[in-house]
């Protein structure tokens, strides 16, 4: 059964479905960014890598401290909003 995990680019075009709607809902970016994080928060805990792209998250997440990881889900944002 394949999820929206397996593959980035339905990740990236899922999350920027997910941050469209949070902007229609009026949150704003800090917001987004933070909700981002605790997703990432969670991915990391509890989801293994399901591709290349996910692994180099996660090394990055990991050796990151919360600054860090507080930028890379605001860069992620970014990502899924050009997507």
């Amino acid at each position: 059964m394949s999820t929206v995990l397996d593959q980035f680019e339905t990740w990236k075009k899922f999350l920027k479905e997910r941050v469209a709607q949070g902007k229609n809902m009026g949150l704003s970016e800090e917001t987004i960014s933070n909700l981002a994080y605790e997703i990432g928060s969670f991915l990391d805990e509890r989801v293994d890598p399901k591709n290349d792209e996910q692994a180099v998250l996660k090394q990055l997440w990991d050796a990151g401290d919360e600054t860090d990881r507080h930028t890379i889900a605001k860069l992620m944002v970014k990502l899924a909003e050009k997507a």
